[in-house]
């Protein structure tokens, strides 16, 4: 692409403006000092959690503002246009800084959202949403998940009905981030109760703050909320707000799952390493199966990095990824378990009983929360299907077979 700098000279130039306008990380932070947490989903209340989120938008808004935010996007967006990779280059770089961390819904908005408008939204839609979503001034959510059909979003009963110049929503999300700091809600709805499973249904954006919408948290076992459910009473919604075609949102919440996969791939690795860590400092010697399992754990790490390496030249020789997201997805969740696995046989009954010591009962955050990633981001089982079926070419399942 003419104009596109070397990527060398890229993380250069990110490393200028990032040395100006953040504070770097120590390199060798100081064991037993600091934050401990691990916690795979915070525990933070509502108050908390709005004060983070605005740390991190005013952080984005500046990312933006100097031309390091929307890096992929065209200029009528704030971006630089540049190959998709790059914001990779960016990420691997501001990594040595001290910046909030971007929780979920931060992710989902500039990849899942913003990019399934790109796709399908019409040009005054991508005139009012894009730039905002980019900067961070609007935040989605995904109101996808129902207790009814699990993981299998073709079985959504949320109805959306048609009301003069808009829609008439009633039902009932749940597992959704975010739902307390939000402004809009991405909806899967059925529109068609009579059609198909994969026909009938249409996407909406839904104010979070419409009438009829109710946010209650989730309590996990955790002891965190980090998860909300979120009903939808009589809600109208504006034909205007819809986002693709009626009855095509199979096709537009494809759009989103597609670019969810991809954005799931680095999961776990900082616990991993943090683990490792424990093993180098813990005051005995390792035994003959805990030094088997920290060296698995390396290099399953190594693996899952490789993974993700595969998916930037995907995206660097200009094609989607194919199976690579899916099995990014499925090597995070198995870092997740490798990592829980050594920390229990490191630690032992420190990491049932809390006693106060630095970098042990804090790992009951990863314990308890790293399972939820089998379900969250499309299930284990879900990734399976798709490498059995789409990569490897088995015949589908029987209709009656899957869950």
């Amino acid at each position: 692409m003419a104009g596109t700098p070397d990527p060398e000279e890229f993380r250069a130039e990110a490393r200028r403006w990032l040395k100006g306008a953040a504070t770097a990380r120590a390199v060798d932070r100081e064991w037993g000092s600091g934050d401990d947490s691990v916690a795979v989903f915070e525990n933070w209340t509502e108050a908390e959690e709005r004060a983070h989120t605005e740390r991190t938008q005013n952080w984005e808004r500046t990312r933006y503002d100097q031309g390091w935010g929307a890096i992929g996007w065209g200029p009528e967006c704030g971006g630089r246009e540049l190959p998709a990779y790059y914001e990779q280059l960016y990420r691997a770089e501001e990594a040595g800084f001290d910046v909030p961390r971007r929780t979920e819904i931060f992710p989902v908005t500039q990849h899942l959202v913003a990019s399934a408008i790109r796709i399908w939204g019409t040009e005054e839609q991508q005139r009012r949403w894009l730039r905002p979503m980019l900067r961070t001034d609007e935040l989605a959510c995904q109101l996808f998940s129902e207790t009814e059909a699990g993981s299998d979003l073709a079985a959504v009963r949320t109805r959306a009905v048609r009301d003069g110049g808009g829609w008439t929503l009633t039902g009932h999300k749940i597992w959704t981030s975010g739902a307390r700091v939000a402004t809009w809600g991405v909806a899967v709805c059925r529109t068609d109760p009579d059609a198909p499973r994969h026909a009938g249904i249409t996407v909406f954006l839904v104010r979070m703050d419409s009438p009829g919408v109710t946010v209650r948290p989730i309590r996990q076992m955790t002891g965190g909320a980090s998860f909300n459910e979120v009903y939808l009473d009589d809600v109208f919604v504006p034909d205007t707000d819809r986002l693709g075609p009626v009855g095509e949102g199979w096709r537009v919440t494809l759009t989103v799952l597609a670019a969810e996969r991809l954005d799931s791939g680095g999961l776990g690795l900082d616990n991993a390493e943090r683990a490792l860590d424990l093993a180098r400092q813990l005051p005995r010697p390792l035994t003959g199966g805990e030094q088997q399992q920290a060296a698995g754990l390396y290099v399953r790490s190594l693996v899952q990095r490789l993974t993700g390496l595969r998916v930037t030249a995907a995206l660097a020789a200009g094609r989607e990824p194919g199976a690579e997201a899916s099995v990014g997805k499925l090597q995070a969740t198995a870092t997740m378990r490798a990592t829980t696995d050594l920390v229990q046989q490191l630690l032992g009954p420190r990491l049932a009983a809390d006693t106060g010591e630095w970098g042990t009962f804090a790992w009951t955050g990863h314990l308890l929360g790293a399972p939820g990633y089998r379900i969250a981001g499309g299930s284990d089982e879900i990734q399976r299907n798709i490498l059995a079926e789409r990569v490897l070419r088995l015949p589908k399942e029987p209709k009656g077979a899957r869950s």
